[in-house]
């Protein structure tokens, strides 16, 4: 595989002739490049009017390799021949080397060139890229090809600093400047016979003359060609290492080639290049798909044609509140206010989607005009989520089916964008909410999830939200003193239903939940069994006539019922067990491990429990009426609900759940194990 490197335009703040100057002390031997041990000149001349000179040297390079490798390559030195073509009328300087020790195994190829800066004359900019194509090597083919690109990295970063200590060193002699290169025909000698002298102090005539010449068109690169600089890219990208300026600039000129001067930002090849690790092919293919996308849905026009639909402007718990401690954007969403089978019921899916990318586009704006107030690279935005609130009754399955829609589209179109996710207040029933949207969710970004649970976010000092948050920022209604511009959320009335959207959500509601009715001392139950200690049971049911009691049992497993129910492993399919003919009465075949509920009229109730030992678990719901009194069945004296249940196994509960469940001060498990 050929390694290939393209450096970003790295700019010295000197003349052009001053860096030619400083640029020849580095031979025959340069101290701030211990490999370089020394050269031969081989060929040195100027055409007939000094315009062009042209030098080859063959350079000794020390091999700086583990011994057992110096061993079998048989040589201590390698040799690379260098060929230098400077062009003082243009002022430009061409270098090309290539090795001349195992040509046939090895080819390195490089090329630089230094050449006066487009927009000031007085500075001089240097490019350089180079190849590496490892054939054949004693079997050590990929350890070369890693050692010579560490070595190489390392001689490249040294380079700039080079060229700085050696025009320091000339001034330090005197030398400030050195005259630009005229034309013998133009410029005659001097009466006197004297050559001009190499260095003097500059004069408003010979300055003003330089400078016309080197800003005369058609000699140097556009101001397009100059925009990744390495000044550049550290003040809007931020501190790359060689290989990623590398890889940016060559993903850069890739998509300039498909797409011409319809080109995302720079910002936003850094992102994609981030999302694959820095594989060019691979953030190529993923950001062509991105534009594609944008392209076909008309993205780009999302910030000034969206319109958030009264619904959304009145129920919608979520807007950006000031910047976090490093400066990011801040987005701010109530999750646990917000009534998401009402939203979806009144916008759809649809909809819902447009809302989300529209903050995506709001936070790129966001992220820009960040980087310019802060004057360091802000390349992401950060998002607190308040659970206060969340229950079961969130996890409505087309609203999952919802929110992972929108988390797909967002990680492939929007990648390395999430700075921190700050989870606030997470109740209980939160580890089911993560495990059913987690694994859609790129490593990268999961990775980022700081969790918190009770009120262990007022922590002072370390480990608390003023961690993350100037506490002046800190919103109100989490107890700090920042007022913020957010709608409360609460139930979306049903007559903002649309119809067109009732059909495909009331059909998501009857595959999961089911329906019963109970006559006057009659009990519903559901078996599980469980084999799996630490799984999670879950249920959700809503009350809709007359009122229940509900408690959840146990006994150790009884062979005799057999295997007919069994838990799913998957969450997004699990099978409801089946209803139980037996009927269970505690103290006797059974004991009580959740505290019994009375459930009124028109509750909604959700929770969950942790099976800490194999067995069976009973669900039960038991109208309360005198079971001994003959009554008819009217249906005034029936209790109706509709209930949903699920397990889920403990592999991804170990330690989380019983943070979350105990709500004691201190962060869960999952974000204690998260770096910030």
């Amino acid at each position: 595989m050929v390694q290939q490197y393209q450096s970003p335009v790295r700019v010295y703040k000197h003349p052009f002739a001053l860096v030619m100057l400083a640029y020849e002390r580095r031979f025959p031997t340069c101290p701030q490049i211990p490999v370089f041990v020394g050269c031969e000149v081989l060929l040195d001349e100027e055409n007939e009017d000094g315009s062009i000179r042209t030098t080859e040297r063959k350079c000794k390079l020390n091999v700086e390799a583990p011994y057992i490798l110096k061993k079998i390559i048989g040589v201590d030195f390698i040799y690379f021949i260098q060929k230098n073509v400077l062009d003082r009328r243009n002022s430009i300087l061409e270098i090309e080397a290539y090795n001349e020790s195992f040509a046939s195994r090895v080819t390195v190829i490089e090329k630089c060139r230094y050449f006066i800066h487009p927009e000031n004359p007085e500075w001089t900019c240097f490019e350089q890229s180079a190849s590496l194509d490892i054939k054949n090597f004693f079997g050590f083919e990929n350890s070369m090809e890693k050692l010579a690109m560490k070595q190489y990295a390392q001689n490249i970063a040294k380079g700039k600093e080079i060229i700085e200590h050696f025009v320091n060193e000339l001034k330090q002699e005197g030398i400030n400047y050195v005259e630009p290169w005229h034309d013998p025909e133009e410029t005659p000698e001097p009466k006197n016979g004297t050559k001009r002298p190499l260095s003097r102090k500059n004069t408003e005539e010979d300055e003003k003359q330089g400078k016309e010449l080197c800003s005369a068109e058609g000699k140097l690169p556009s101001t397009r060609d100059m925009q990744l600089s390495s000044d550049y890219i550290e003040r809007y990208l931020g501190k790359l290492d060689m290989m990623q300026e590398s890889r940016l600039i060559q993903l850069r000129h890739s998509i300039e080639e498909l797409r011409g001067s319809s080109m995302p930002g720079d910002a936003t090849l850094l992102r994609f290049l981030r999302a694959r690790e820095f594989s060019i092919d691979k953030a190529r293919e993923m950001l062509t798909q991105s534009l594609h996308w944008r392209k076909k849905h008309q993205i780009d026009k999302l910030l000034d044609e969206y319109e958030a639909p009264q619904v959304v402007k009145d129920y919608f718990p979520g807007g950006w509140h000031h910047f976090d401690k490093d400066g990011r954007p801040l987005y701010v969403l109530r999750l646990g206010q917000m009534d998401v089978k009402g939203l979806l019921k009144s916008i759809g899916e649809d909809e819902l989607l447009l809302l989300a990318l529209h903050v995506c586009e709001e936070g790129l704006l966001l992220m820009d005009e960040a980087t310019t107030v802060w004057g360091h690279p802000i390349s992401q935005w950060s998002l607190l989520i308040d659970l206060e609130g969340l229950n079961m009754r969130h996890l409505w399955r087309p609203g999952i089916k919802a929110l992972l829609r929108i988390i797909e589209i967002v990680e492939s179109n929007y990648p390395e964008t999430m700075g921190r996710v700050l989870i606030i207040r997470a109740p209980r029933c939160f580890p089911i909410l993560w495990t059913l949207i987690s694994t859609f969710i790129h490593e990268n970004t999961r990775n980022k999830f700081i969790f918190y649970c009770g009120t262990d976010y007022q922590e002072q000092g370390a480990g608390g939200l003023g961690d993350y948050i100037e506490q002046e920022f800190i919103p109100d209604f989490l107890g700090g003193p920042s007022e913020t511009y957010i709608v409360e959320g609460g139930i979306v009335p049903k007559h903002l239903y649309k119809a067109d959207l009732e059909g495909s959500s009331s059909e998501h509601e009857h595959s999961l939940y089911h329906s019963i009715s109970l006559g006057r001392g009659q009990s519903h139950q559901i078996v599980i069994h469980s084999d799996d200690p630490g799984a999670v049971l879950t249920w959700d049911f809503d009350v809709m006539r007359h009122n229940v009691i509900f408690t959840v049992l146990h006994k150790t497993k009884d062979p005799s019922l057999g295997n007919n129910t069994t838990a799913s492993k998957n969450p997004l399919l699990a099978d409801l067990d089946s209803t139980s003919t037996k009927e269970w009465k505690e103290g006797v075949d059974c004991v009580k491990v959740e505290p019994s509920v009375v459930c009124h009229d028109g509750e909604s109730i959700q929770g969950t429990h942790i099976m800490q030992e194999a067995g069976v678990y009973i669900l039960q719901w038991l109208n309360p009426e005198e079971q001994g009194e003959f009554l008819p069945s009217i249906s005034s004296h029936k209790a109706q609900l509709m209930y949903f249940y699920e397990t889920l196994p403990s592999a991804n509960y170990r330690g989380s759940m019983m943070s979350l469940q105990s709500a004691v001060s201190g962060k869960s498990y999952a974000s204690s194990s998260l770096s910030r």
